[in-house]
């Protein structure tokens, strides 16, 4: 990993745009100069490609474990340690902005990114909004959202359905009413918060479009008509679409017990039509994992691969996790580019990324990943 506060790279490939070589130069953590080459290059040298940094998301950086109780039992050190290391392995595998989808506080990112020099870009959503909070009527749901914001969480996150953890026949009843949904976009939007919401489908999901919220994860039974109004809304939809089938190996790096699996494949069956229902709409897909543990930690790319598995283009999977997500988080003008006057957060390949045949390939290509200052 290197500080972008300043480098040149000459005749060097941007990824995605072939046959063609550009001279980029970095000052002060920002691109100054993206010009196409008008000399011949120096064919003493190897081949470089440039992409801009990818973003994820959807992340869980201060999870250490998939059963928050085995989390419990952790020293606070070790989950320092973990935390710690998480930021680590995300910004090695390419990944330079992340949006922390719940459990990750804006003090504890501050902390990590001043006292270990961690220079991941880190979104925070705080504390999630769940089964807990139902029930207790709008104002407790307002004063949680006034509590999230003011503990510097720039994303309020709703639970607004079951997951993994939930029956199959129990997956999709909604874990707020629908005035209780509304009560909280509402006040996130009032407290200047953006709002992402987890829903597997069904009227979560529904409520989840009309009350407007900016983004919605998962979406393992959204339908072809829910994924038009999302569309029509302007909203998002982050599919995190690898971790299902991760989650569903046996003995894989989850090492989940039988149920878990179960679900996770009925998810993993389910979810591609969902994702194939919002690009014909033209829904704005994001790129997130919802990785969580050590195990998961630095296996970012896999959610290319699945992406494009599940219909979407190479060049559509690379821009949900450059260009989109910086549109998606609100920095679509000066992040997510490689373009002059956009922050220089990059990654340098010594191959053509666009022709990795998986993401073990693509990140084993990785030369360096470079950090500017937004």
């Amino acid at each position: 990993m290197t500080n972008a506060t300043g480098a040149a790279f000459n005749h060097i490939f941007v990824a995605g745009i072939p046959g063609r070589r550009f001279d980029i130069r970095i000052a002060d953590g920002r691109f100054t100069s993206v010009a196409e080459s008008a000399s011949p290059p120096d064919r003493s040298g190897e081949d470089l490609w440039i992409s801009p940094g990818f973003i994820d998301l959807h992340t869980h950086l201060a999870w250490t474990d998939f059963h928050h109780a085995d989390q419990a039992k952790r020293s606070p050190g070790e989950i320092e340690a973990l935390q710690v290391q998480a930021f680590e392995a995300t910004l090695r595998a390419g990944v330079t902005t992340a949006r922390d989808a719940g459990g990750l506080s804006a003090g504890t990112a501050r902390r990590i990114r001043e006292a270990y020099g961690q220079p991941l870009k880190v979104a925070a959503s705080g504390e999630p909004l769940g089964g807990a909070d139902a029930g207790q009527g709008t104002g407790h749901l307002e004063r949680r959202v006034k509590e999230i914001a003011n503990g510097g969480a720039s994303w309020i996150k709703i639970f607004a359905t079951g997951g993994l953890g939930s029956p199959p026949d129990k997956v999709l009843e909604p874990l707020f009413s629908r005035e209780e949904l509304f009560s909280i976009v509402r006040a996130a939007h009032a407290n200047h918060r953006r709002v992402l919401v987890h829903a597997w489908g069904g009227a979560a999901l529904d409520w989840a479009i009309e009350a407007g919220a900016d983004s919605v994860e998962h979406g393992i039974y959204m339908t072809g008509e829910q994924a038009g109004r999302l569309a029509q809304a302007g909203i998002s939809f982050v599919p995190t679409a690898a971790i299902y089938r991760i989650a569903a190996e046996p003995g894989g790096a989850l090492a989940l017990d039988g149920p878990f699996r179960e679900r996770a494949a009925r998810a993993a069956d389910a979810h591609p039509a969902a994702i194939r229902h919002a690009r014909r709409e033209g829904v704005r897909i994001g790129f997130g994992t919802d990785f969580a543990t050590p195990a998961l930690h630095g296996r970012n790319l896999e959610e290319l691969d699945v992406l494009i598995d599940c219909g979407l283009t190479r060049e559509e999977a690379w821009r949900s996790a450059t260009e989109l997500g910086a549109d998606i988080l609100g920095y679509g003008d000066r992040l997510g580019r490689i373009e002059a006057g956009y922050t220089a957060d990059a990654i340098l390949f010594n191959a053509d990324p666009y022709r990795a045949r998986n993401a073990e390939e693509l990140r084993g290509s990785i030369v360096s990943v470079l950090t500017g200052e937004l």
